[in-house]
């Protein structure tokens, strides 16, 4: 007796312990249980420790409240027919209050989802051509993210965001895509070069203008002061043979140049310039040369004053 009465009451408190066990019901953080009283929907238990009546409340299933993600492959076309396939992930989340709606209104939300993507990206990605396709990416996620969230919201479901992760058009298309860049590129590369070839010629042309300007004022201060040599040359002679005519100084004068050209010709031993026959009598002609012009100059000089005074009288 003894012995039956252990087991009896063993029993009993194992059926007691279990009955407690049943009735006790521990929800995570960020979740939510569905519970169920004799098949009909009684109640949503939040996180936390919740008691229910055994075998005729029981918890079907856990609700996840976290952000979820749903990666979803469509391939479409745009308007100027190039086959693309487009990746777009959407970030969606279980709306709190709204947990019945979402476990009991739709038996496979993500397929809904993926369903409602493929829609809206078939619909927007045919307005445009390839390349407004990558510009406009973030336009037509958003459009997407906009037209699913009206209508997942009234199944308790939140579209937090929609992206498209990635663009992948034909491969033929993308050689020929990238073949138009590289000639593009190259075309810059071009400019760039002719543009820099142009800067350095007009610097070489300044350089040379500014060269020769310098080449000029230094040829003009030198025969200047070969002028003013002269000048001073003629004045000293004068002063120290006053008996001298003005055609015995112009004679010393350019005999004198004569013998000091000779001299830097035959002491340089680079010279490259080959004298021709010619001997120091010829400074007489050249001398000649230089009166003969100089008196001619003269006599222009007073017909034309002449002519003018007459033109006055008249």
């Amino acid at each position: 007796m003894v012995q039956t009465d252990l087991i009896f009451n063993a029993a009993i408190i194992a059926i007691i312990a279990g009955l407690i066990f049943k009735s006790i019901v521990i929800v995570k953080e960020q979740t939510s249980a569905v519970i169920e009283r004799l098949g009909k929907f009684n109640k949503i238990c939040d996180s936390g420790l919740h008691f229910i009546i055994p075998f005729i409340d029981r918890k079907v299933d856990i609700v996840n409240l976290r952000v979820q993600q749903l990666d979803v492959g469509v391939e479409t076309k745009t308007m100027d027919d190039v086959f693309v396939n487009l990746k777009v992930s959407v970030q969606f989340k279980v709306t709190r209050e709204k947990v019945r709606d979402a476990y009991y209104s739709l038996d496979n939300a993500r397929g809904q989802i993926a369903s409602y993507v493929f829609d809206d990206v078939r619909a927007e990605v045919p307005k445009l051509e390839l390349d407004d396709v990558f510009a406009k990416k973030d336009d037509i996620a958003k459009a997407v993210r906009i037209n699913i969230a009206e209508i997942m919201e009234e199944f308790g479901y939140t579209i937090i965001k929609t992206l498209i992760t990635d663009i992948d058009p034909d491969h033929k298309v993308k050689e020929s895509m990238n073949r138009i860049n590289a000639a593009k590129r190259d075309k810059e590369a071009a400019m760039e070069v002719a543009a820099g070839r142009k800067i350095t010629i007009i610097a070489e042309a300044e350089a040379e203008a500014e060269s020769k300007r310098l080449s000029g004022e230094g040829i003009a201060r030198q025969r200047l002061e070969i002028v003013r040599g002269f000048k001073e040359s003629v004045e000293d002679f004068q002063k120290t043979l006053k008996n001298v005519s003005h055609e015995e100084v112009m004679q010393f004068v350019l005999l004198t140049q004569y013998f000091d050209t000779i001299n830097n010709v035959g002491s340089n031993s680079k010279n490259t310039s080959i004298l021709i026959p010619h001997s120091p009598g010829a400074m007489q002609d050249f001398q000649n040369q230089i009166i003969q012009g100089t008196f001619i100059g003269e006599k222009l000089n007073e017909f034309t004053d002449d002519d003018d005074d007459q033109k006055d009288n008249d």
